[in-house]
Formats: structure tokens, sequence, C-alpha cells
């Protein structure tokens, strides 16, 4: 009973939000930007830089609420439009640079990550040079299927392949120095 209650709750807002209830979209704002923000500082390094394109996700999300049709998850739609913010930044920004080095890749670096902590792996992530990152968080975090990343980026397939090959690579690198640094300052 509770998560219809909830559920209800929950489109009860959004239908409120859509007819600008600012108490509403403050409910949504104050329930969501948590995660939101989160999922912003995922591909930018900047909290300041996060935050507004976090801000201005919410905007396209308030002006856009009619648009949503209570199929799937609300929580999903929103996190798809932040996702889409920050591509559309980074796009403006630079041109998405997409790397070429290639790593060697070191068994040494299946070490268990359980003593690690996410702000150590949140800095990892963002040392990825700015193609892996985002083929990264598409694929490992928000769950796009390559062919998807390749429309998204205006990439091939093969390309989006080869991008989260080397950043797994890569992080499993930076994982091993970072260690390796800690071992050495114990």
């Amino acid at each position: 009973m509770k998560i219809i209650h909830l559920h209800n709750q929950q489109t009860e807002l959004i239908k409120k939000a859509s007819k600008d209830d600012r108490e509403a979209q403050q409910a949504l704002f104050e329930q969501f930007s948590p995660k939101m923000l989160g999922v912003c500082r995922q591909y930018v390094k900047d909290i300041h830089h996060a935050e507004d394109l976090m801000l201005q996700g919410f905007f396209k999300v308030f002006t856009n609420l009619n648009k949503f049709k209570n199929k799937g998850s609300f929580e999903g739609w929103i996190r798809r439009i932040m996702v889409n913010t920050c591509l559309t930044y980074l796009r403006k920004k630079n041109p998405i640079q997409l790397a070429e080095e290639d790593f060697v890749f070191n068994d040494a670096a299946t070490e268990s990550l359980e003593n690690t902590s996410v702000e150590d792996i949140q800095k990892l992530i963002d040392q990825l040079p700015e193609g892996y990152k985002l083929v990264f968080n598409l694929y490992a975090i928000e769950g796009y299927k390559h062919s998807e990343i390749s429309k998204k980026l205006n990439i091939s397939e093969g390309t989006s392949k080869s991008q989260l090959f080397k950043a797994r690579k890569y992080l499993q690198e930076s994982y091993i120095k970072m260690n390796e640094i800690k071992d050495a300052s114990k």
C-alpha cells in the first residue's frame, strides 16, 4: 500500500508542478536535486558548474513537465535530461576530444575496490581524458548501449567500445598508482 501511496503522491506533485504550482516544483526539486547534482558532477569536475547545469536541467524539467507521460520512472526521465544538459554543455565548451593513447594492461589492477572511498573513485574518473570519461559515464554509470552512445556523441560504435576499453585500462592503471602512492606514504 505504501508504494501505491507514494507513487500517487508523486503523480499528484507532477500534475501540480506542470500547472506552475511553485510549492510542488519546490518539493520535486528538493526530492531529486541531490541525486541530480551527483549526475551532473559525474560529467563536470567543477562543483559550481555542475550546480549550474543541474539548475539548467531542472528548468528544462519544469518547462517540459507536460511531456512526461507517467511511462517509466520519473527519476529516470529527469536523469536523462540532466545527462543531455551536461553533454550539450560539454559540446559547446569544446568539441569532444577522443583520446588515441594506448595503455598497457596490468593484472595487478584487478585488486579489490572495497577499501577505496567514493571520493577517490570520483577523482580517478575525473582524471580520465574527456572522451574516455564521457563514454565511461554513459556506458558504465548511465547504462547506455554503444549504439546509443554513438548516436549521442556522433561517433561510431567501434569508437565507443574502444574509448570504454581504454577508459577501463586507464582507471586500472590510475588505481594501481594511487595505491602505490598510499602504500609508500605509510
